[in-house]
């Protein structure tokens, strides 16, 4: 079976195995034409017990976001509300390290009511599980929650009455690192106007402790692939920054 054969309404395959696929896509077609072997066994350790203080901090953080979420659930904060279908709040790990932050809604987000479903969604799942990583293990959310008509772009009145619930997202689960996909995400989570072309691929520190590293969007590497290379050497800074590395 091969990438272009690949169908993803396969049930053969278990999620384990399609995690797995749809990272190996992601690294083939940014030119990974090999990987590392691990030398060492599989499990040189015996796992460790989860104490009762880091379950209790999860379990505190996932209602905070549930009563966030419930009091959005009828926002009318501005002109978006009126042509939703559903409002997408966001998903992942209540208290993930890493956090990816896009625009907003588009046609199959509003029709189901989560972030990055379709096929801009398809494609960061690869990049996550090329990661080394599951979408369950970050977290996902928009700079708008509701769809802008026709995927335009967030208007300033519009990214104003959202913003604040977003931060409160952040707050809450305070990650270690934000991904902002596109422009649109970066300039308003750094206050800029500098073209994501000129600043991709470098962190910032951006608050409490929260640093944010801005790259294309994948609705961007849809209508070009050659860029795919650029993202994988931007979530590579990511991982190492994840894993205590110093960064060049």
């Amino acid at each position: 079976m091969t990438f272009e054969t690949y169908d993803s309404s396969m049930d053969v395959l278990t999620p384990l195995l399609k995690g797995y696929l749809d990272a190996l896509h992601f690294l083939e077609q940014v030119g990974i034409e090999t990987l590392p072997i691990r030398k060492e066994p599989f499990m040189t350790k015996q796992p460790r017990s989860i104490s009762p203080e880091p379950m209790k901090k999860r379990e505190n953080a996932a209602r905070s976001l549930n009563e966030l979420e419930e009091r959005l659930k009828n926002c009318s904060r501005c002109k978006l509300a009126k042509g939703r279908t559903h409002l997408v709040f966001g998903e992942g790990n209540p208290q993930a390290e890493l956090m990816f932050v896009g625009e907003g809604p588009g046609r199959d987000e509003d029709l189901q009511g989560r972030p990055f479903v379709g096929r801009a969604g398809q494609l960061l799942t690869r990049i996550i599980s090329a990661m080394n990583r599951k979408r369950s293990d970050v977290y996902i959310a928009n700079i708008v929650k509701c769809r802008p008509p026709n995927n335009r772009n967030p208007e300033p009145d519009e990214v104003k009455a959202c913003m604040p619930f977003l931060l409160k997202q952040i707050e809450i689960v305070r990650p270690k690192v934000i991904c902002a996909l596109g422009g649109v995400a970066f300039q308003n989570l750094m206050e800029t106007k500098a073209p994501i072309s000129k600043l991709r691929g470098n962190l910032y520190p951006w608050r409490e402790g929260i640093y944010l590293i801005p790259t294309f969007h994948p609705a961007f590497l849809l209508r070009n692939p050659a860029k795919k290379r650029e993202v994988w050497e931007d979530v590579q800074k990511i991982m190492a920054f994840l894993k205590g590395e110093k960064q060049s």
